[in-house]
């Protein structure tokens, strides 16, 4: 019988019931109305038997053996039926009890409890497709126990009153009669409860469910006939009323329903939908429950208070049900921490990256926002964007991408303080919140491309990675701040660092002249100081007194409206546009012209490209400004920096001789970075290094001591001095003191400064 089927079904049992009751009345005589009863009975039965037999030859597994158990459970009960009618109307003994009657009766109970356990087992769906299971509670096998036993002891207390009680009390005629009369309360109340916990305890969505209900709804329908029965054969009645019989004939319908029904089969796309609440489940335990305050509030209005036995299980009862709502409180506690816990998962999932872990933009925006809104406080923006980002994804796939962006993630936040925020805007842009007093901005977008620049490790291969920054710092009086304004800054200045060239950090700065262009600058100077243009020198020292016997020039551009363009930038911009001599010669005349007007007796170091080593321009260049300040050759020395490498090393080292033939001291910058190499030290005979701050500054002391040791120590066999870049702390200048360094340079010894304010006087440096 599949589910289309039940309103016929419905409509049989309406009139069943409608026919019992009329026939209850007798109109026709008692005889009749007996006759009438039992052929309800019997046909009830008999219906049941073949209903499970047809059914049962159609299906297979577990699905054909219980309707196989039920179908001759309720066979020895139609064939009780046949002796009871027997009795009843041909050979007239009323009540008989016991008799061959009570074997076929007795016999369901049995086979129905061997039936219900079989049908609990019965799993597989006819489509083949798995179910999911109800989701319980954290505390569901106790909630099981202690419902099972509210059931048990309030059908108990329902036996106990209807028939048990009475049967208990009864002084029979013999053994035998009082066992048979008392078996059926109790067959009755095993196999009713195992019914009520299938029901309560089954899988809401199990396809068989059907079949487990309707199959309790006659077990419990028998039940209520027997107690009836057990109960009039206590007090020695001669007959049962066709109403007391009513259960005999609609519990049998309802097993032959039970029988028929088949799931029907359910939509694939109705699998997927979350399953309803059962009412059954939260319901049934508490029905009996209901049944048993109902009878005890009539026994007290009766003036027939109940029994010992009655209050005693009533207790037990009331407790158990006080622990299971105390459990469901517990319960109900654990799935709002759930819920909780959830929303809070969710919250994060909605404001931050999936990737990198980091702050998304909304909540970005958002912080940005609570921060200009409370009040004027100092805030700084980066806007961070890498370069070339697509060449990566390219060469190792998405997933390449993916382990780059992570990494480039938590380097960011190694670069700030816990209290400031960082976010993944989308792909490859990042954005930097810095609240409250920042000493220094520029220092932080220097270390953040300082930390960028060491090469990341993906799918096994060293990736070099570039970044170019925007860096806002908003004017606190400024009104009508927003936040939108603010990143449309950053994201105006990091697109203009890009056309500078990549790898760059462009403070914002209002300005009508569109983006910085040092190019152009240089150009109008026409041979002169572009405009904003300037040189700091930083201390070289000697140790370890740290006596100043050196000074480095190094180049600083600010635009017109005050933007300060780093020097990574406007030098790739101008040996973009094919100016770099006309750089390198201008950084070298300022730099003589400066040490010569200051007046120390200092040697300055300035930088010259690699790519311009051995042109005869660089030569004239430093010939002219040696000649022009009268600076003594010896106190001049040229750096060359590795950007590019270096196009011949034998022209090069022609190079360094005719500058040597000079006077002037060569220097090899950063070695140890780059394009340096032993093999061109080798080629090159310069007359200093300076060892990158990698070699120096590392996170192995014990490792940097060993290897800076082992240059200093190849550098004074081949009588070339050495100078240590990067000395921040008093630990690095120690190591590199211990290593036999001979100088140092770095934040320890002094920041990049005009010439006049460090005021510096020592003697020339003498070691090269």
């Amino acid at each position: 019988m599949t589910v289309r089927r039940y309103p016929a079904a419905t409509v049989l049992v309406v009139l069943t019931a409608a026919l019992v009751v009329v026939n209850g009345f007798a109109f026709w005589g008692d005889t009749f109305a007996l006759w009438i009863d039992d052929a309800m009975q019997l046909s009830a039965g008999v219906a049941a038997v073949v209903c499970g037999v047809v059914v049962a030859r159609r299906v297979r597994g577990h699905q054909r053996w219980w309707r196989v158990l039920v179908a001759v459970g309720m066979a020895g009960w139609s064939l009780g039926q046949c002796v009871w009618s027997w009795y009843q109307l041909v050979d007239g003994r009323g009540l008989p009890s016991p008799s061959l009657a009570d074997v076929g009766y007795l016999s369901f109970p049995v086979f129905a409890l061997a039936a219900l356990f079989t049908l609990a087992r019965a799993r597989v769906r006819p489509d083949r497709e798995r179910w999911q299971p109800a989701q319980w509670t954290a505390h569901f096998g106790v909630a099981v126990v202690l419902d099972g036993l509210i059931v048990t002891g309030s059908l108990f207390i329902l036996t106990w009153t209807a028939a048990l009680a009475q049967l208990v009390r009864a002084t029979a005629p013999d053994k035998l009669t009082w066992a048979v009369a008392i078996s059926y309360p109790l067959s009755d109340l095993v196999i009713v409860v195992v019914a009520v916990l299938l029901v309560v305890f089954d899988r809401v969505d199990r396809p068989y469910r059907a079949n487990l209900l309707l199959a309790a709804v006659g077990i419990v329908a028998l039940a209520a006939s027997d107690s009836v029965f057990a109960y009039l054969v206590s007090i020695g009645a001669e007959s049962m009323k066709p109403w007391s019989d009513g259960g005999f004939v609609l519990g049998p319908l309802f097993i032959a329903f039970a029988l028929l029904a088949t799931p029907g089969t359910r939509r694939r796309e109705d699998a997927n939908q979350p399953v309803g609440i059962d009412w059954w489940q939260l319901a049934l335990p508490y029905v009996p429950v209901t049944a048993v305050a109902l009878l005890i509030t009539g026994q007290v209005v009766a003036g027939a208070g109940p029994d010992a036995v009655e209050v005693y299980v009533g207790v037990l009862v009331v407790f158990l049900v006080l622990a299971r709502q105390l459990l469901s409180l517990l319960d109900n506690r654990l799935l709002l921490r759930r819920v909780y816990e959830g929303q809070q998962q969710l919250t994060h999932q909605a404001y931050h990256d999936p990737l990198t872990g980091l702050a998304n933009r909304a909540l970005f925006a958002d912080r940005l926002d609570r921060a200009l809104e409370s009040g004027p406080r100092p805030l700084v923006l980066i806007f961070v964007d890498l370069d070339d980002f697509k060449e990566v994804n390219d060469r190792f796939g998405h997933a390449g991408g993916d382990v780059l962006l992570h990494a480039v993630a938590q380097r960011l936040l190694s670069c700030v303080r816990a209290e400031d925020t960082v976010a993944r805007l989308g792909g490859d842009e990042f954005a930097i919140l810095l609240e409250g007093e920042v000493a220094a901005p520029q220092a932080v977008a220097d270390r953040i491309q300082g930390v960028l620049r060491r090469p990341f490790a993906v799918h096994g291969t060293l990736v070099p990675v570039r970044a170019s920054m925007g860096l806002v710092v908003p004017d606190p009086a400024e009104p009508l701040i927003t936040s939108d304004v603010l990143l449309g800054r950053a994201d105006t200045s990091m697109y203009a660092g890009k056309r500078l060239g990549k790898d760059t950090t462009v403070v914002y700065r209002p300005s009508d002249d569109g983006p910085p262009d040092f190019p152009a600058a240089l150009r109008r100077a026409n041979g002169g100081i572009p405009e904003g243009f300037a040189l700091v020198f930083q201390p070289i020292v000697r140790l370890p007194d740290a006596t100043p016997v050196a000074v480095e020039a190094l180049a600083r551009w600010t635009t017109r409206d005050g933007t300060a363009v780093s020097p990574e930038t406007f030098v790739r911009a101008a040996e973009g546009a094919g100016l770099g001599a006309e750089l390198d010669a201008l950084v070298l005349d300022l730099a003589c012209r400066e040490i010569t007007a200051a007046g120390v007796d200092l040697t300055v170091h300035v930088n010259v490209c690699a790519s311009r080593l051995g042109a005869a321009e660089l030569e004239q260049s430093v010939g002219a400004s040696l000649a022009r300040y009268g600076l003594p050759a010896d106190r001049l020395v040229v750096e060359i920096t590795e950007t590019v490498p270096v196009p011949d090393l034998a022209a090069g080292a022609a190079a360094i001789r005719r500058l040597q033939a000079l006077g002037v001291r060569v220097a090899l910058d950063d070695f140890g970075a780059g394009y340096s190499s032993l093999t061109v030290l080798h080629a090159l005979p310069v007359d200093l290094i300076k060892l990158d701050r990698a070699l120096t500054t590392g996170v192995q002391p014990e490792r940097d001591a060993a290897l800076c040791r082992s240059l200093v120590g190849l550098c004074r066999d081949l009588e070339v001095a050495v100078v240590a870049e990067g000395i921040e702390t008093a630990e690095q200048a120690e190591l590199v003191t211990r290593a036999g360094c001979p100088t140092a340079q770095g934040y320890r010894f002094g920041h990049p400064a005009p010439l006049s304010s460090l005021h510096l006087s020592a003697a020339p440096l003498t070691a090269g």
